[in-house]
């Protein structure tokens, strides 16, 4: 049979970090312009118990989303040992594109991949670059349409990445500014003939665009007196909180449930890093709807405390850290299963349960 495996893995965790205190000075301000009155240290603190981050790491003033990208992505080549030349598809996700340095200005022509492929001087005509934008789900979405397009038989071999310069399109004046980071994580998705089943095991995707369409959005800064039009990410974190805890579970179980797979069996959880106490609410929520009532040790891997919400980049940062040894108390051994799980853009969730 054909199993679509993961057969190598990189990550760039940008150098610049930003601690917590260095919010101590903003002025934060409420969504209709009002000055928050609270002491910042009090609005830190808060920050802090609620989403679990102490720093995030930036980009330096000289690097893209397309140059980290391509560096995570030489990275994963290197360590999986392929040929470049022999890369059918190269699949980045990502949001903002290349922000132009001292505005928000997107800039994804041509589309950041074609520029990662430029990069990593790819001379292959049959070689397709291509965009996915789909909010925070978009690598693990990348993966997804690797598969799908390894078991079509139209491709061997997937460069799937996933970057974001979010320390660009935030708003100084807002709260949730400290949530966002930089980075970039990506692997190489390859066709194996095997007589063993193993890599995606199963995959679901589900996206809600009713009312959930607006929780993620672009907007004017909280500061109505900047005296600009220049936009930047907002979101309504209480309504994403709620989605999060309502559905993400419920993909997770039906990902599960399409091959009959308990959760007992499943060795890690790699969930998207998008807010600690969210996360472990999502995790509780998911062991109960399987009737367990403990959530095991260590099952949930977090690397959110120092290295902030890198939106696409935090799926494939955290598994290349466990993959290359660097998270201790976390290891995968082969035959281990594993469920990958991301929410994003107000709308989107989606999972993957994968064998070593």
């Amino acid at each position: 049979m054909i199993n679509t495996v993961i057969t190598g893995t990189g990550s760039y965790i940008p150098e610049i970090e930003v601690e917590n205190t260095s919010f101590i000075e903003n002025p934060f301000c409420f969504n209709d312009g009002r000055r928050i009155q609270n002491n910042n240290v009090d609005v830190i603190e808060k920050f802090k118990e609620i989403t679990g981050i102490s720093a995030r790491r930036y980009v330096n003033d000289s690097q893209s989303c397309s140059e980290i990208a391509w560096i995570a992505s030489k990275r994963a080549i290197e360590n999986s040992g392929v040929d470049p030349e022999s890369i059918d598809m190269i699949i980045v996700a990502h949001n903002f594109g290349d922000i132009v340095k001292g505005s928000v200005q997107t800039d994804i022509v041509p589309s950041i991949a074609s520029r990662v492929k430029h990069k990593l001087g790819i001379k292959n005509q049959f070689c397709v670059p291509y965009d996915l934008i789909f909010g925070c789900p978009g690598w693990v979405q990348g993966v997804i349409q690797a598969h799908l397009f390894i078991k079509a038989g139209e491709i061997k071999r997937c460069l799937v990445v996933g970057a974001e310069v979010l320390s660009r399109v935030v708003d100084p004046f807002d709260r949730d500014t400290m949530i966002f980071a930089d980075g970039a994580g990506a692997c190489i998705v390859e066709a194996i003939e095997e007589e063993n089943t193993r890599g995606v095991l199963s995959h679901a995707t589900v996206s809600h665009t009713v009312t959930e369409n607006a929780y993620l959005s672009i907007g004017e800064s909280f500061n109505k007196f900047r005296g600009d039009n220049t936009k930047y990410i907002k979101m309504n974190g209480h309504r994403i909180y709620q989605y999060s805890l309502t559905e993400v579970p419920k993909a997770m179980k039906y990902c599960l449930d399409k091959i009959d797979l308990g959760l007992q069996e499943i060795k890690k959880i790699l969930i998207h890093q998008a807010n600690e106490k969210m996360d472990q609410a999502i995790i509780n929520r998911l062991f109960k709807e399987f009737g367990i009532k403990d959530v095991p040790e260590n099952i949930m891997p977090m690397i959110i405390e120092r290295l902030g919400n890198s939106s696409v980049a935090t799926v494939p940062t955290l598994y290349d850290l466990i993959k290359q040894g660097e998270l201790a108390k976390h290891q995968l051994n082969p035959g281990d299963k594993i469920l990958l799980a991301s929410v994003g853009a107000g709308m989107n969730i989606n999972c993957i349960v994968y064998q070593e």
